[in-house]
């Protein structure tokens, strides 16, 4: 009789374990999400700020897109970052496409979501980035769709701005969310120059 108990009492414990089971390693794996979360964007909000800082510095030689990027890139650790059209626009469909990537944006602050014309206002390039227009005037190809481009000035102010694809690890969470999370840091400075 005894040992018809202790075997009850074991195949009873398996059953509770195989219902809380599943439940727990969802747990599990949705804090270790989370804190993948907390942690990208913690790495993107200081390298925006960094970016900006060498975006806005006066120096002899004045910043370019290139140098900015840099800057960002050096300070996202973990984080692989592009640049397809750094001067905008800004749009939803110009998402990063693959998972655990991300974009860097050098604009104006609250960029317009279409293709600006070349226009002495904007003032949404780094002050050592030459005027860009799809025929430029120096005759080069800029990257068609990006907005035209004229080196900041005046103290204007100059916003970078980073979006990223975040694919969390766990596939239940990703169903949940339709593997759609982007999260976005910006930070805005004006120009020292």
């Amino acid at each position: 009789m005894a040992k018809h108990r202790v075997r009850s009492q074991r195949s009873q414990s398996l059953v509770e374990f195989a219902i809380v089971a599943p439940l727990l390693l969802f747990l599990i794996f949705g804090i270790v999400d989370f804190g993948r979360v907390i942690y990208v964007y913690i790495t993107l909000s200081q390298a925006v700020n960094e970016g900006v800082r060498v975006a806005i510095r006066a120096s002899p030689l004045l910043p370019d897109n290139k140098a900015v990027e840099q800057a960002v890139q050096q300070h996202a650790v973990d984080v692989i970052l592009a640049n397809p059209c750094p001067n905008g626009p800004i749009t939803s469909a110009g998402l990063p496409q693959f998972p655990n990537h991300g974009w860097i944006f050098i604009t104006e602050p609250n960029p317009p979501s279409t293709d600006e014309p070349l226009s002495p206002s904007l003032e949404n390039a780094p002050g050592g980035q030459p005027w860009l227009s799809p025929t430029g005037p120096t005759g080069h190809q800029s990257n068609a769709g990006c907005s035209a481009t004229n080196p900041a000035h005046d103290h204007a102010a100059l916003q970078v701005t980073i979006l990223y694809y975040f694919a969390p690890i766990t596939p239940l969470i990703s169903q949940l969310i339709n593997n759609n999370l982007i999260i976005t840091a910006a930070a805005v400075y004006r120009t020292e120059y």
